[in-house]
C-alpha cells in the first residue's frame, strides 16, 4: 500500500498505516486508547502524530488542510503532546494533562493526547493516566508511545486498556528514500546514513546532516580495537563520558539561555519601578527552571551515552555473526555496521564467539547501571575494563 497525505513520513510501516487508516475511515474500528510500540527509531511518535492529524482532518488525513498541518506541527488546539524534558514525566504534568483532556474539543473532532516515551512516566503519573483510561471522556483519544510491551515499560493495567499498534524497524532502503525526498540528502550519503543508523530514522537524518555526529560515531566504534591496556581502557572511558557531556552541553546551551531570558523578562528582572516587587518573588520560578534544565541535561547526556553503548553492542554482535560464518561475509544477511566490517572481522579473530557474547553482556549491564543512576564515569570505566582485549 502506498501511503500519502499525513502518512508520508511513517516510513516502512504499511500494515500500521492500513490499520490506522481503517480506524479513521470507520468509527466502529475506533477506540479511546492506543499504545504505539516499536524499537527506537521505528517512528512511534511520528505514527501517533500522523494518526492524530488524520483523526482531526475532515477528509481523513489529506495532509494539506489546516487541521492536518497544525496537528503535524504540534499547534492544533485539540492535540496535546507530552514529552519528557527531564528523566521522567511527573504526576503534576499528567494531572494538568488529564484536566485538559477532559474538555470537549474546541475545533477538531476529538481531544487527542499524545504521550511520547510513556515508559518514563513515574508510578504516580501512570496511576493518574490509568484513572482517565478507565473513565474516558466521550471524545478524548489517548495515544501512548513506548519501546515495548515489557511490564517495566508499560504496566499491564495500562496495556490492557489500549489497542496495541506494533511498529517494526523500517528497511534501510525506505529510510534512505525519505532522507532524499524529505531532507534533500545526497543519495549516496542517505544510503550510508540509513545503514549506519540501523534503520533508525531520526539518527540516520542526524548522521546525514551533521559531520560531528559522524565523527562521534567513528570515535565510539574505534574503541573496541583500542582497548589493549588498562590505561587505554581508562582513557577510552574518559573520552566516551566527555563526548556525551559535550553533546549535551551543545544541545542545551541555546535552549537554556533562551528559556532563562524569557522567564526573567516575564518576571521583570532588571526592571525599575513596580516590576521590582514582582521580580523579587520570581526567584522560586528561576530555581524551578534551573532544576528542570539540569534534569534535561542529565537525560540528554544519558541518551548520548546509551547511543554509544548500542553502537558498541552492535559491533560485537557483528563480530559474533562473522565468527559464526567463519569470516564468509557473503553468508551474512545484514551487518549492523556494514562500513566497519573489517573491524568486526578483526574483533572476531581476537575474541571469538564466547568473547563477543561476554562483551555484549557487559554492554547491556552498563546500560542497566546507567538506568539505575550509577555515576556514568564509574559505569563506563567498569565497562571498558570488561571489554579489554586479551593479551
Amino acid at each position: 500500500m502506498s501511503a500519502g497525505g499525513v502518512w508520508t513520513d511513517v516510513v516502512g510501516q504499511p500494515a500500521v498505516v492500513a490499520e490506522l487508516s481503517q480506524a479513521v475511515a470507520h468509527p466502529a474500528s475506533m477506540t479511546h486508547a492506543w499504545l504505539f510500540t516499536g524499537p527506537p527509531g521505528s517512528g512511534r511518535s511520528v505514527a501517533a502524530r500522523a494518526f492524530a492529524a488524520a483523526l482531526q482532518c475532515p477528509d481523513g488525513g489529506d495532509g494539506t488542510c489546516h487541521a492536518c498541518r497544525t496537528a503535524l506541527a504540534g499547534t492544533h488546539a485539540d492535540v496535546r503532546v507530552v514529552a519528557p524534558e527531564g528523566l521522567s514525566i511527573g504526576v503534576n504534568e499528567t494531572r494538568e494533562l488529564v484536566r485538559l483532556a477532559g474538555r470537549a474539543p474546541s475545533q477538531g473532532r476529538f481531544q487527542v493526547v499524545i504521550v511520547e516515551d510513556a515508559d518514563r512516566m513515574t508510578e504516580q503519573a501512570t496511576n493518574t493516566v490509568l484513572k482517565m483510561l478507565e473513565e474516558p471522556p466521550p471524545r478524548t483519544v489517548f495515544l501512548l508511545c513506548a519501546p515495548s510491551l515489557h511490564p517495566d515499560d508499560v504496566p499491564v493495567t495500562i496495556r490492557s486498556r489500549c489497542r496495541v499498534v506494533a511498529l517494526r524497524t523500517p528497511p534501510v532502503e525506505a529510510v534512505a528514500e525519505v532522507l532524499v525526498r524529505r531532507d534533500g540528502i545526497d543519495p549516496a550519503l542517505a544510503s550510508w546514513s540509513a545503514a549506519a543508523a540501523g534503520g533508525h530514522v531520526g539518527r540516520a537524518r542526524h548522521l546525514a546532516r551533521d559531520e560531528e555526529a559522524r565523527m562521534s560515531r567513528k570515535a565510539v566504534l574505534d574503541v573496541p580495537l583500542s582497548l589493549v591496556s588498562l590505561a587505554a581502557c581508562l582513557n577510552a572511558a574518559d573520552d566516551l563520558v566527555s563526548a556525551a557531556k559535550v553533546e549535551s552541553d551543545r544541545t542545551t546551551a541555546v535552549t537554556d539561555g533562551a528559556e532563562t531570558e524569557a522567564v526573567k523578562a516575564s518576571l521583570g528582572i532588571g526592571a525599575r519601578g513596580p516590576g521590582v516587587a514582582a521580580a523579587s518573588r520570581g526567584a522560586g520560578q528561576l530555581k524551578e527552571l534551573e532544576k528542570k534544565q539540569k534534569s534535561r541535561a542529565t537525560r540528554l547526556g544519558r541518551d548520548s551515552l546509551d547511543r554509544a553503548l548500542v553502537d558498541l553492542a552492535s559491533l560485537y554482535r557483528d563480530a559474533l555473526v562473522i565468527h559464526t560464518v567463519r569470516g564468509d561475509l557473503t553468508r551474512v544477511p545484514q551487518l549492523a555496521h556494514p562500513d566497519r566490517a573489517a573491524d568486526a572481522t578483526e574483533l572476531a579473530k581476537k575474541i571469538g564467539a564466547e568473547g563477543a557474547l561476554r562483551r555484549i553482556d557487559a554492554v547491556l549491564a552498563a546500560r542497566t547501571a546507567l538506568e539505575r543512576n550509577v555515576k556514568p564515569q564509574v559505569a563506563i570505566e567498569a565497562l571498558c575494563v570488561a571489554l579489554r582485549l586479551p593479551a
